[in-house]
């Protein structure tokens, strides 16, 4: 069951697993192309499902409870040997209250982040879920003194980046990415600050060059609207394009980057960034006294240690964030120890591990149809 477009290429690797280990299984649930692709049979499209934005969330609740009750219903009545819930909390540990009550095992894969905030949350998933399957290794201590199995099983974009790994072409020593996000609350945060990094930047190393890869043509005309709008003067020279951002990592010398998934694939591919975020005033007054974290960057939360520098709410400004970029370019002083920290990171996120085929022997064990 997966309700997002990650989550439904998580699936479709976990799919292809079980497929190969066991071609007789019926497997049907909520996803996405990818997940049908892999041979699920899919009795929900989960692109229905792009629900962002609290007015947008309220609007659509009937929705989402009529499709809460039917996949119960469903689950009730063909009563699966397992079900696999993927991510997207908000629904799916409704489900799992109801699959528990009905006696049917539940595995769920990626952890809510319960250690960010809901820390409430802990009780009801170890009563509710039958195994969790973690991907980040300081996540099983969160749920110390439950009775829940919980299992660190690495992180999949682990395997997905492999092949791009292997790249050994240079890096243009000149070249930095702009990762404003892809929402566009995101973009009209963060694009004007790191349009004003960029410039201050330029302005000291008329060398340097800049991308902004965006992951959708929406996105992109969003930010050219934005850069635009901006006076003349105040424009660098920045060169967009869209769905092509792993690419640039691999050439890039070092990035300006929003807080979120960006940042673990670029420490995957060892591109070091510099991490800025910054809400609407009220939602950043709620964040701070709701999330207790020394952390926001997964990449710090893992290693427990400074490896890329953050910029938040009202530090996010290009008089902090150029001369922390200048760092971290090739020759600048904190290089070496982001590199480093890096590589440690993925090392303790699992290196090479095949998390998609941990999660399909768990599954099937859980299921009871494999051994342990």
């Amino acid at each position: 069951m997966a309700g997002e477009e990650s989550g439904d290429g998580y699936g479709a690797r976990v799919a292809t697993e079980l497929r190969r280990r066991r071609p007789d299984l019926r497997l049907t649930g909520m996803g996405g192309t990818q997940m049908r692709a892999a041979g699920v049979d899919l009795m929900v499209d989960a692109t229905e499902l792009g629900v962002v934005g609290l007015v947008e969330v309220l609007k659509s609740l009937p929705f989402f409870v009529r499709l809460l009750n039917r996949m119960a219903a469903t689950a009730c009545r063909e009563r699966p040997d397992a079900v696999m819930l993927i991510d997207y909390p908000g629904f799916n540990l409704r489900l799992a209250e109801r699959l528990h009550a009905a006696g049917i095992p539940v595995v769920y894969y990626i952890s809510p982040q319960v250690w960010a905030w809901k820390k409430n949350r802990v009780a009801r998933i170890a009563r509710d879920v039958s195994r969790l399957l973690c991907i980040f290794p300081f996540e099983p201590a969160v749920y110390a003194g439950t009775s829940l199995d919980v299992r660190f099983v690495g992180h999949p974009l682990l395997e997905i980046l492999a092949p791009l790994r292997q790249t050994t072409a240079a890096r243009d020593q000149n070249l930095i990415l702009l990762l404003p996000g892809s929402r566009a609350s995101e973009l009209r945060h963060h694009l004007p600050i790191f349009l004003d990094t960029a410039l201050a930047l330029h302005r000291q190393h008329p060398e340097w060059r800049f991308v902004m890869p965006l992951p959708r043509d929406s996105c992109a005309a969003l930010a050219r609207d934005i850069i635009q709008a901006r006076p003349p003067d105040h424009v660098p020279a920045v060169t967009v394009t869209v769905g092509d951002t792993r690419h640039w990592m691999l050439r890039a010398a070092a990035g300006l980057a929003a807080s979120g998934t960006v940042t673990v694939e670029a420490t995957i591919l060892e591109l070091p960034l510099v991490v800025a975020y910054k809400f609407g005033w009220l939602t950043g007054k709620l964040a701070r006294r709701i999330v207790k974290l020394p952390f926001v960057s997964i990449t710090n939360l893992v290693t427990n240690r400074f490896v890329f520098a953050e910029y938040l709410q009202d530090d996010a400004t290009p008089a902090k964030l150029a001369p922390a970029l200048v760092d971290i370019m090739p020759g600048g002083q904190r290089r070496q120890n982001v590199l480093d920290g890096i590589r440690d990171c993925v090392s303790r996120l699992g290196n090479n591990t095949q998390a998609s085929a941990t999660v399909a022997q768990n599954l099937l064990e859980a299921a009871g149809i494999l051994e342990p």
